[in-house]
Parts: structure tokens; C-alpha cells; sequence
């Protein structure tokens, strides 16, 4: 049998078990349900199996049987777990009830890695190398993969893997069942700007008397716009949104502080550093131009996802042998949002690879897209996500480009 038939004959078990995360979703960095699940859907592999200190992450390592000796290769495959604070409105018979929600398809990327550790587990007499499966909490915005990195996931095998590789499912974007990546660049930096500016209150009637930091803050987010275009190359943008503001408490009082915060993008290392300190000088120099302080910090979330253009190399061949040019699409740019799979990415040659999750009754352009109540995933491409994660970390760890 091939890697693909055994994905197939895996495929029903790991739709059940993406339904039962699905109904259980839980948040953050702590997910002690969902660490349950998959410690048991790993039972009785033969897997080096460990969970993290500071987070219920859990990696498990599989030696490959293949190895001559001084010549063994490492492979790491990734599958995010934590779900969004997202009340769920699809009406799916499996539907979580609550305020929390998988909302992103963890729930899918798991099932998937779980079945990929089945599949690759048949294969190891022929692995000439280890391949550690990185199960991640925390992915929506708690960093979880840079705590992974420092809890040392990325050498969980005896030393630093060679080589990684994570997918993620769309609920729109993307047809049923392709694949889309690109070399590069591939999703965005994201970080936030937070300000506060502090006058002096006063009387509506008398500015003069007070110190307005409410014109100050409003120059400074137009200031924003205005610098992101003129210092930064229009082939190496920068978005910032300004998604908060408040100040004052009635219209005839002059406040003593206005604040605001925004959400910054990036797609470049050196734009990436650039927007960070020179977005907190635009604020201080307009503050001092009105005569305020102001408390302007930049905040690092998460780095730019830069793929290795070798290993998207790689990853395409593999879905091009397993099913088919057509199941595969380069994008022509990169994906505003952000991951923190660009820790891995910044220590390790590796892709993020998107596989569209869109149910087939739904167009693409127009479904409800990831984190949205209504997203909608279709579990029929797990083992479609199973052959290509474990061909892929066959094909490292054999250096053969055909189906075993």
C-alpha cells in the first residue's frame, strides 16, 4: 500500500477525532482535554512521547530504522491545537456550544498530525532519520511555538532538525482539496502600537487653558498613514490600522489623555525592525510638536513566515506526484495575517502550506473565511493533509522522490 491508500484507511478515525475536539474547543496555551485526546490517539505508537512544562504541548519523536551510520536526517511536522473566543454559528451537528470555537481548523491540522504519526509509524523500517511531531498550543496570538522553540522542540531527536513543515486549512480562498504556498515571504509580521498621550484637562470652552491630547493623538494616526507610504517601498509594504481609540467622557471636557492602539503589518525582516522603531518616533516627534508626553511602544507578536523556497520546492513535487499538477497553486503574494510557525521558519528550512478546507458546495471567493462564527471546514481533505505531511517527511528522510 501506498502512503496515500494508508491515509485513506486512517481517514474515518481522524474525522471522528476532529469532531470531538471540534465540540470540546479550548484556549491559550493551557488545553488539557485536548492534550487527553491526542496522548490517546498516539497510545500504543512506538513514539518517544514528552509534554511541555510551561504549556500542554506535546511532541512526540519516531526513530526511523533505516540509518547508516553519521547519517541520519531529522524532519519536523507541526499541527497548531487551540481554537478563537468565537461563538460558533454553522449549525453543524458537531458544533461547539459557548463563547469558544475552532474557528481556524485546528482541530483539522491535529487530526491530521495524528494521522501522519500512524502512517509514517508503518513506514519507519524504511525512514533513514527521526521525525518529531510538534502537537502546539497557543497558537491564536499566545505565541505557543516560540515557547515550543524554547522548551527545545526543535531538537527533541538529539540535535536541531533538518528540515519542517506545518499546513493550515481554509474555510474559503482556496477550492476543496489544493494546496497553495509560495517561496519566500508567505504571511505577514504582526505586531501592535499602543499610545497613550497625556495633556492637562480643561474646560471645552477655554483650550487654551488646557493641553488637548485628543488633535495630538488624531495627528498621529493620520501621520501613521501618511509614513507608512512615503518611508517605505511600495514593493515591501507596511499596513497600520488604528483599531482602538478613546478618549474623554463629555463633549464640553478637555481629557488629560487620548489613547490608542494599532495592528501592524509587515513582509520583510528589515521593514519588520524599521516600522517598529520608527512608528514610536512619528508619535514622539508630534507630541513634542504639541508640547505633550506620550507613552508610544511598539510590541513584537509575531515575525514575517518566510519559506524555505527548496522546501516549497519540495512540497509541490510531493502534491504533484501524490495527486496531480492541479491540486497545487503558487500564490502570487503573500497572506496578510500572521503565525508563529515563523519561529520555526526563522530557526529551520521549512514551508507553510495552505490547503483549502472549503466545503464543496460553497464558492470560495464568497464562504466564510477563517475565524469568522459561520467558518465552515470539510474534514474529507484530512488525508489528503496525512499524505502529503508524511510524503513529505518520507521523502527527507529517504532522499527519494518516489512513492513508497
Amino acid at each position: 500500500m501506498t502512503i496515500v491508500d494508508d491515509a485513506k484507511a486512517v481517514q474515518g478515525d481522524l474525522v471522528d477525532l476532529r469532531r470531538r475536539l471540534h465540540r470540546e474547543p479550548e484556549l491559550g496555551l493551557q488545553l488539557p482535554r485536548t492534550q487527553e485526546r491526542v496522548l490517546e490517539a498516539l497510545q500504543g505508537l512506538p513514539l518517544e512521547v514528552s509534554t511541555g512544562a510551561g504549556l500542554t504541548s506535546v511532541t512526540a519523536v519516531l526513530r526511523g530504522e533505516a540509518v547508516t551510520e553519521g547519517d541520519r536526517r531529522r524532519v519536523l511536522l507541526r499541527g497548531d491545537m487551540d481554537a478563537l473566543p468565537v461563538s460558533e454559528h454553522t449549525g453543524v451537528d458537531y458544533a461547539a456550544t459557548g463563547d469558544t470555537m475552532h474557528a481556524c481548523g485546528h482541530d483539522l491540522h491535529t487530526a491530521m498530525l495524528v494521522g501522519a504519526a500512524h502512517v509514517l509509524t508503518a513506514q519507519r523500517d524504511r525512514l533513514a532519520g527521526d521525525v518529531v511531531f510538534m502537537f502546539q498550543p497557543g497558537e491564536e496570538g499566545h505565541d505557543g511555538a516560540r515557547h515550543m522553540v524554547e522548551e527545545g522542540v526543535l531538537d527533541a531527536a538529539g540535535s536541531r532538525v533538518d528540515a519542517a513543515l506545518a499546513l493550515h486549512v481554509t474555510s474559503g480562498m482556496l477550492p476543496r482539496g489544493v494546496f497553495a504556498a509560495r517561496p519566500g515571504p508567505v504571511m505577514a509580521a504582526a505586531d501592535v502600537l499602543r499610545v497613550t498621550v497625556h495633556g492637562a484637562g480643561g474646560h471645552g470652552s477655554s483650550p487654551h487653558r488646557a493641553k488637548d491630547p485628543i488633535p495630538a493623538a488624531c495627528e498621529m494616526v493620520v501621520a501613521l498613514q501618511t509614513f507608512v507610504t512615503r518611508r517605505f517601498d511600495v514593493f515591501d509594504p507596511v499596513v497600520i490600522t488604528i483599531g482602538a481609540f478613546h478618549s474623554g467622557t463629555a463633549h464640553n471636557v478637555i481629557p488629560e489623555s487620548a489613547y490608542f492602539e494599532a495592528t501592524v503589518r509587515s513582509f520583510s525582516h528589515a521593514s519588520h525592525q524599521r516600522v517598529l522603531e520608527e512608528s514610536v518616533r512619528v508619535c514622539r516627534g508630534v507630541a513634542a510638536a504639541h508640547g505633550l508626553d506620550v507613552e508610544a511602544v511598539a510590541e513584537e507578536l509575531y515575525p514575517v513566515t518566510v519559506n524555505d523556497p527548496s522546501q516549497v520546492a519540495a512540497v509541490a513535487s510531493t502534491i504533484a506526484d501524490l495527486y496531480g499538477d492541479d491540486r497545487y497553486f503558487t500564490l502570487p503574494n503573500p497572506i496578510p495575517g500572521s503565525e508563529d510557525f515563523s519561529r520555526v521558519l526563522d530557526a529551520v528550512p521549512g514551508a507553510m502550506v495552505f490547503l483549502g478546507a472549503t466545503p464543496s458546495d460553497r464558492d470560495p471567493a464568497t464562504a466564510a473565511f477563517n475565524h469568522a462564527p459561520e467558518a465552515t471546514f470539510d474534514d474529507g481533505v484530512i488525508a489528503d493533509g496525512v499524505g502529503v505531511l508524511a510524503s513529505f517527511a518520507q521523502r527527507q528522510l529517504t532522499g527519494n522522490a518516489a512513492l513508497q
